[in-house]
């Protein structure tokens, strides 16, 4: 790879500036990186960075506008170098006793993370949950009345169908907003979304940047399509705890990133 200077969108996905800025450091010159939208999921690009620099590379950055990295290399070996949790895939175990009540417990994840999507738990705050940490563990509590809220989620996208299913049970109608970029993911996640909360009988309004959910006092059983999307499937499942008749058609599609999710989700029984 040459180097120099490159424009990219970073509207559309984060992982392509992530992923130029780990290769960037083997280039034959110094690459400088320029965004020519704002970037959408910020903290991913946070994570890349931070990782980036454990390793022993230290990008120059200009917020989230230009980003300069120098020739170098990766310093190996780290002999012992530790994972977060995943906490995208604990956001739906977060989100269950917004739904149904009672307590839930998640281990080994601290609100101290890294990574962005652990602010879901800010939004569920928001909604009258109550959230306690204690040795590296979490405790989310459900209380009889969730608020419906108005939140920009551009930043935390992966998280919005997981907001959008707990939305129905609140007492008021729920905005979310600045997900375009969820139309490019494994399916339209904002058309899907809807469309399968309002197989379920539930009011939704379909907008480009996101959707607005209402309260529902009535489901109805139905067959949820999940379009080959994990995110879908792990999503609408929740509704299931709660409301009878829900099918998650395909549900091995969670395997890629959570291939035991439905034994783990029994263990709430």
């Amino acid at each position: 790879m040459r180097g120099g200077k490159a424009k990219i969108a970073g509207d559309i996905s984060s992982q392509f500036l992530s992923a130029l800025l780990m290769v960037a450091p083997y280039a034959q010159t110094p690459v400088e990186i320029e965004l020519t939208t704002p970037l959408n999921s910020k903290p991913y690009v946070d994570m890349t960075l931070a990782v980036m620099r454990d390793f022993g590379v230290e990008v120059q950055r200009n917020g989230y506008q230009t980003f300069t990295i120098p020739l170098s290399t990766f310093q190996l070996p780290i002999t012992n170098y530790p994972i977060e949790s995943d906490a995208s895939a604990a956001s739906y175990f977060f989100a269950a006793p917004a739904i149904c009540g009672g307590t839930v417990k998640v281990e080994n994840i601290s609100r101290n993370s890294k990574q962005g999507d652990i602010a879901f738990l800010d939004i569920l705050q928001q909604m009258g949950c109550t959230v306690t940490e204690t040795d590296n563990c979490l405790l989310i509590t459900g209380h009889s009345h969730l608020r419906g809220i108005d939140v920009d989620m551009r930043n935390i996208p992966d998280t919005a169908q997981t907001l959008a299913v707990i939305a129905p049970f609140a007492d008021t109608p729920t905005r979310i907003r600045g997900i375009a970029s969820a139309r490019l993911k494994e399916t339209d996640r904002i058309h899907a979304t809807c469309t399968e909360l309002a197989r379920l009988g539930v009011r939704v309004e379909e907008h480009d940047d996101g959707m607005t959910i209402y309260p529902c006092q009535t489901f109805q059983p139905a067959n949820i399509q999940t379009y080959n999307d994990h995110r879908m499937a792990m999503a609408f499942s929740l509704i299931g705890l709660r409301v009878e008749g829900v099918v998650i058609e395909n549900p091995s599609c969670v395997s890629k990133t959570f291939p035991n999710f439905f034994d783990v989700l029994q263990t709430l029984y």
